[in-house]
């Protein structure tokens, strides 16, 4: 087709029909490839494949996320200028990606091998595990010796237990944990914050961290218990803050900021920790 052509159809044309996806690659014919591209480009003599869409706003617009690049644009806006745009950002959206791709590659969730002598993170430190035939540990299965210079924890399992077996018994110490510090955490901030908690759920979402109900209940994910104290510190404070304000205004966050000055770099760590994943 003509250049001046097409440019005048995709101009002029009001509701363009979603181009298809493209195909996928058996090598590396591309080197960053969103899951959803349909276009693709070259920046920089980079093969880049990138999802684009047009929509209701009024200029063009890139996101660059762990899946890749997004491209965003006006119904109005021809594709070459769209060409043009993304020659021009060339350098940051590469870099960019390179540093999402990174970041992507460095937190991706570690899958635990269920075993003896294997690690667990709790509260930030990573603590080994160790089968105990002998202990019943009181009852409870498990015991926590954090005074050596490598934590272990002691499970009351036999030594040829399975994976299954090693998996339950520290998820359900690590839920009693959980539920111990948050507790003691909702506690210390609540009355900092002139509110009063009634109810608190472990959860178990894949995504969420918390949540909050204006009746009192908090909904707190127990893996948190894998990450550092003032990290879960600020997750307690944050679900605790919206039982005064229930939205995330500048209002929110000034509620936050009363008990943790810090909240914004704790937020951000909350995002570059990893968690194992539990499979």
């Amino acid at each position: 087709m003509h250049p001046l052509l097409r440019f005048t159809l995709d101009l002029f044309e009001s509701a363009p029909v979603p181009e298809a996806p493209l195909p996928v690659p058996t090598d590396a014919h591309a080197l960053f490839r969103h899951p959803r591209a349909n276009r693709e480009t070259r920046l920089c003599g980079t093969p880049v494949a990138y999802e684009f869409k047009r929509g209701k706003r009024r200029s063009i617009g890139f996101v660059v996320g762990p899946e890749g690049l997004a491209v965003r644009a006006p119904q109005w806006v021809a594709l070459r200028e769209v060409e043009s745009a993304l020659q021009e950002k060339s350098a940051w959206i590469l870099r960019k990606l390179g540093e999402t791709r990174e970041r992507h590659e460095r937190l991706l969730p570690q899958r635990i091998e269920w075993r003896d002598g294997t690690t667990v993170p709790f509260l930030g430190r990573p603590v080994r595990l160790e089968l105990d035939p002998r202990h019943a540990f009181g009852a409870v299965g498990a015991q926590l010796l954090a005074d050596a210079p490598e934590p272990v924890l002691q499970l009351a399992l036999a030594h040829g237990a399975t994976p299954e077996q090693i998996r339950d018994a520290v998820q359900a110490w690590l839920m009693r944990q959980a539920r111990r510090v948050f507790i003691a955490r909702l506690d210390h901030f609540a009355p900092q914050l002139q509110v009063q908690w009634r109810k608190l759920t472990l959860s178990n979402a894949g995504t969420r961290w918390g949540s909050a109900s204006i009746d009192g209940s908090i909904r707190l994910n127990w893996r948190l218990i894998h990450l550092q104290q003032d990290v879960i510190d600020y997750v307690v404070a944050h679900e605790l803050s919206h039982l005064r304000v229930m939205d995330h205004s500048a209002r929110f966050w000034d509620t936050v900021g009363s008990v943790l000055p810090d909240y914004a770099a704790l937020r951000r760590q909350l995002k570059d920790d990893a968690v194992p994943r539990w499979v």
